[in-house]
């Protein structure tokens, strides 16, 4: 029994009639009656009663009608998702990712491109630089977002946020109406910071820009997340430099200033396999790029109150 016997037998038995059923799938009346016969011969039942002057179902030939459309409609949904998953359109995309993602776009991508594509289901798995770098190579993500580019064979890299830093103060802080600061008046300051553990690029990239402005800074505490960071700057533990796109996060609990001395940017970077990466992480990436740019013309109308005047 093949799919080609039960769309025979499926046209027989709505039309009722042999010849009506051919014309209806443009063959001849005496080569569906011969498949008909051979479909009931494999069974070893009958499926239609037939005389002169009609043709009817048997109870077993109802039971064969109905099961038969159940297995057309799996046939042509197992044939339409395989098209699918070949075109990258359906099943799971793994996205690596470091927390900031989840203020630079990640979570409008993902709902975005999951609306685009109903048979694909992002799963995010948060992971450092280093960590995702690995998934990668072993194939345990799709696609990663990462803080830097310094990357081991076989992966390649494109740079999808370079932010400033902007200075973060407390409210109250006594710098906290200019518009712009010199890094070197915050040499007698204690900063929140990263520890160089946990996350030693970003570590050793203010560390930098401190000492370009003349001064090491004095690290008074320490935190994993930038918003442990922003939290604790607001209840004045301290000072720190943040990217400027995390910044518009938290706008109303601290204060930021822009800094003169230009420097490294917070950079994020998106990562694939070199060879053979998934059609779908590519679309999922595309989609990040849009929402991306979104972003930016919504920050470039949030910067003016950003900043303090």
């Amino acid at each position: 029994m093949d799919l080609k016997q039960l769309r025979y037998f499926i046209a027989v038995a709505e039309e009722l009639h042999f010849g009506r059923a051919a014309a209806r799938l443009f063959i001849s009346q005496p080569a569906l009656s011969f498949d008909i016969k051979k479909l009931e011969e494999q069974l070893g039942i009958q499926l239609l009663v037939r005389n002169n002057k009609s043709v009817k179902l048997t109870n077993a030939g109802q039971v064969l009608l109905d099961e038969a459309r159940d297995l057309l409609l799996q046939a042509e949904k197992v044939r339409r998702l395989t098209r699918l998953s070949a075109e990258g359109a359906v099943g799971q995309l793994r996205v690596g990712f470091v927390n900031s993602m989840l203020y630079r776009g990640l979570p409008r991508a993902m709902a975005r491109f999951e609306a685009q594509q109903p048979n694909m289901e992002v799963l995010l798995m948060e992971m450092n630089t280093s960590e995702q770098a690995l998934a990668l190579q072993r194939g345990q993500i799709d696609i990663g977002f990462v803080h830097w580019a310094r990357l081991p064979p076989g992966i390649v890299s494109e740079c999808l946020v370079a932010d400033p830093f902007l200075c973060c103060l407390p409210a109250s802080h006594r710098l906290a109406g200019q518009a712009r600061i010199d890094l070197a008046e915050l040499r007698d300051e204690g900063f929140i910071l990263f520890p160089r553990s946990l996350s030693p690029h970003y570590h050793d990239l203010i560390i930098a820009r401190c000492v370009d402005a003349g001064f090491s800074p004095h690290i008074r505490h320490e935190a994993r997340l930038w918003q442990t960071i922003a939290a604790m700057v607001g209840l004045g533990m301290g000072v720190a430099l943040l990217p400027k796109t995390l910044c518009l996060a938290w706008k109303n609990e601290v204060s930021y200033l822009e800094i003169e001395q230009s420097g490294a940017r917070s950079e994020i970077h998106a990562i694939l396999a070199a060879q053979d990466a998934p059609q779908a992480a590519r679309g999922f990436l595309a989609t990040l790029r849009e929402c991306l740019a979104e972003a930016e013309a919504d920050a470039c109308v949030d910067t003016e109150s950003l900043i303090t005047p």
